[in-house]
């Protein structure tokens, strides 16, 4: 067994683990899942794969199934320069001719033993104590040449032209970690140059790759003002690129291929800044991330309920009246408090509802009208709904919910409510409390 290791200074017990437990639902969720990571070469080149070789340890051993791509661009330039050759591009891609091709071939060498060697490591007191990571790597890749563009011959830059899925899946079922370079492989026997982020897009989609993530230079993609934007779906995204004046020049790269890789299957693209340590941990481990996550466009969206949406919600509510879930709405009544009501829509279907009444007065909220179509339960739009009711609560600066419950008391302790009691009701709500119902007072801290 390794030494225990000694905790961070400003890591208190609590806090740990809070954080761990907070973490437990993320861990459930992706083991099993397939990921690919995309690197550029200067993570090796500034001395930080070190610490992201921990990372990518962590998450081999909560089984997530892994493909690194990594890319060698600056390494490539080292050995362009170390032989006086010349350097071009044209339109940000490389002109690959016979010294070109020369220095990627020995840059992807290098690369590829360092990454295997740092991933071998097994030393005590380390977070690759114990690690026993077995990295594969091969002609996963073939490639097509790019040919003449912009009126100049890349020669030997290629793109992906097909992935060897059930190879690198098979190597994946033997849990071992995937190594792709940025190097593609034809029929004839050509090699070709290729990027970073075509080869990781492509391995994604034909993989069908729960997570694609990139590391860049900065942490996401940002709005006019220098905002993070901590999620955006496809038709945001190409927005953005649409007005792309103050986009940075990796997102200018990468968000056109997460897009891509959404609109093929693709559940989630994260775009993290490589500078940060523990991004990859702090963007999978988080609620909020550190990043930007993309997502694919989708029919189910939330939204604030209109007037034209009553008799929808009245058909999702009315079973769980007759079965004594919730307490019986009129039309009337539901008429009048449509605002505060959020609705969950598939394809022009209602099928999700949620309130929230606040209590100013007392700093807190009301969840109330938790329902969701019988048919589309078990999928987390219940959690979707939470979430966006808690939202909606913290802009109005509350600071925690409370919810009545007769049926439902598991679910809303899974979701970090607590036990309380009617006397933890705001004023209003207990001299409102029905005691022929005997509902549980349920609680849940939000800020």
């Amino acid at each position: 067994m390794p030494t225990k290791l000694n905790a961070m200074p400003t890591t208190s017990p609590t806090s740990f683990v809070h954080w761990f437990r907070a973490a437990a639902p993320y861990i459930h969720a992706f083991r099993g899942k397939t990921f690919v990571l995309a690197f550029g070469g200067e993570v090796l080149s500034d001395g930080h794969f070190t610490r992201l070789a921990h990372d990518v340890n962590l998450l081999n051993s909560l089984g997530v199934r892994l493909v690194l791509v990594h890319g060698v661009r600056p390494q490539v330039e080292t050995h362009l320069i170390e032989r006086n050759a010349e350097i071009r591009y044209i339109d940000g891609l490389r002109v690959t001719d016979a010294d070109a091709l020369m220095c990627v071939k020995e840059a992807v060498g290098e690369v590829r033993v360092e990454i295997e060697a740092l991933l071998s490591m097994g030393l005590p007191n380390s977070p690759m104590a114990n690690a026993d990571i077995r990295v594969a790597s091969g002609n996963f890749v073939t490639a097509r040449p790019l040919g003449v563009r912009l009126g100049v011959d890349l020669l030997h830059t290629g793109a992906v032209r097909k992935i060897n899925v059930a190879a690198i899946r098979q190597r994946l079922d033997d849990n071992d970690i995937v190594l792709l370079s940025p190097l593609g492989y034809s029929p004839t026997g050509e090699i070709f140059n290729l990027s970073l982020e075509d080869v990781a897009c492509a391995t994604a989609q034909a993989l069908g790759a729960d997570k694609l993530i990139f590391l860049m230079e900065t942490d996401g993609v940002q709005n006019s003002e220098g905002e993070l934007l901590r999620s955006l779906n496809v038709t945001e995204a190409k927005q953005l690129l649409a007005h792309k004046e103050h986009l940075t020049e990796d997102v200018g790269y990468y968000l056109p291929c997460a897009i891509s890789a959404c609109e093929q299957g693709v559940r989630r693209v994260h775009l993290i800044s490589r500078h940060t340590d523990g991004a990859l941990l702090s963007e999978l481990f988080t609620h909020n991330g550190v990043g930007t996550m993309l997502t694919p466009s989708r029919l189910e969206t939330l939204r604030t309920a209109n007037i034209d949406d009553v008799g929808g919600i009245l058909a999702l509510i009315h079973p769980l009246e007759e079965e004594g879930m919730l307490v019986r709405r009129s039309r009337e009544r539901l008429e009048m408090e449509i605002t505060r009501f959020i609705v969950l829509e598939h394809d022009g279907m209602l099928i999700g509802c949620a309130a929230l009444y606040p209590f100013t007065d007392d700093n807190a909220g009301e969840l109330a009208c938790l329902a969701i179509h019988p048919d589309y339960r078990g999928q987390d739009r219940g959690d979707a709904l939470l979430e966006s009711i808690e939202s909606a609560a913290r802009q109005l600066h509350l600071s925690r919910l409370f919810v009545l419950t007769t049926h439902t008391a598991h679910w809303f302790i899974e979701h970090d409510f607590v036990n309380a009691s009617v006397n933890d009701l705001p004023t209003q709500k207990q001299l409102l409390y029905n005691y022929q119902r005997r509902s549980k007072v349920f609680v849940k801290n939000i800020i």
